[in-house]
């Protein structure tokens, strides 16, 4: 698989795209998602997979969010996230509410290729209210009395996420991190961003195939180079607090966004961290 480049990349998602992305801690796309607000892209719907924090907030701090479905939203240790939360005050944004284990449990459905799949511990909660289209039904097998949530498989438009390496056929290292092949699996097609290619066979080595998605669920990769920042990248890098700590602090503001997005967020991440 040939790389293309990062703007390549935004420019094949389009407007009102439902966009999978990976938590903070994970291995989130920080750079591609610049890219997107380079692109200007509106009325896209983000999913949580399954909370959602920095690339998120920017996305929507940015304009280019219509719809969120999340069991969370934040910074982590730098706090709440500012934009996400403006939206929501001035009622911009469309947010579902959803669990950590309801979004797996959906999109393993659609990862399976079933309609629906059960899922129990959501008995007695208070989100069965604010959510339709999840059905309890008796469990067919136990005679009655013995309930069950059943939720619609879910399968984004878009899995976005970024790795360590990629190889020439387009498989992706993923290393512990694999929920994201959950993603992958569900999504109708994963772009990925890498820090780098390599020249090895990533299934054909043992000391990777377990951590590799395989091509098969790969539609296009770009290199960019501390593309996570300022997020960290498994044993690449860490986190960039300070500039989280900024982010945070500025974003609190409509106008401290904007000198934020102006000074750090439009240049592709390897540029803004130097």
């Amino acid at each position: 698989m040939q790389p293309v480049d990062l703007d390549t990349l935004a420019a094949m998602v389009p407007d009102g795209a439902l966009i999978a992305l990976p938590p903070d801690n994970s291995l989130t796309p920080a750079a591609l998602a610049h890219a997107l607000v380079r692109a200007g892209r509106r009325g896209l719907r983000l999913l949580g997979v399954p909370v959602s924090g920095y690339a998120t907030d920017v996305l929507i701090g940015a304009g280019c969010v219509a719809a969120l479905e999340s069991s969370g939203v934040s910074l982590g240790e730098a706090g709440a996230a500012p934009r996400f939360l403006a939206a929501l005050r001035a009622g911009t944004l469309r947010l579902t509410e959803a669990t950590c284990p309801a979004i797996h449990t959906m999109l393993q459905a659609a990862e399976k290729g079933v309609p629906f799949m059960p899922l129990r511990g959501l008995l007695g909660s208070d989100i069965l209210a604010r959510r339709p289209d999840w059905r309890v039904i008796d469990n067919p097998f136990a005679g009655g009395g013995d309930p069950i949530v059943l939720l619609p498989a879910l399968a984004p438009d878009f899995a976005l996420f970024h790795a360590a390496t990629a190889d020439a056929a387009g498989n992706v290292y993923v290393g512990r991190r694999l929920e994201l092949a959950e993603m992958a699996h569900a999504a109708r097609q994963s772009l990925v961003t890498v820090e780098r290619m390599t020249e090895i066979d990533l299934l054909a080595d043992e000391r990777f195939a377990a951590g590799t998605i395989s091509a098969a669920y790969v539609d296009a990769v770009a290199v960019a180079a501390r593309g996570a920042w300022p997020l960290g990248l498994l044993d690449e890098y860490p986190p960039d607090e300070a500039h989280l700590a900024e982010y945070a602090r500025l974003a609190r503001t409509e106008d401290g966004f904007r000198a934020w997005l102006q000074r750090h967020g439009e240049r592709p991440a390897a540029q803004a961290a130097e």
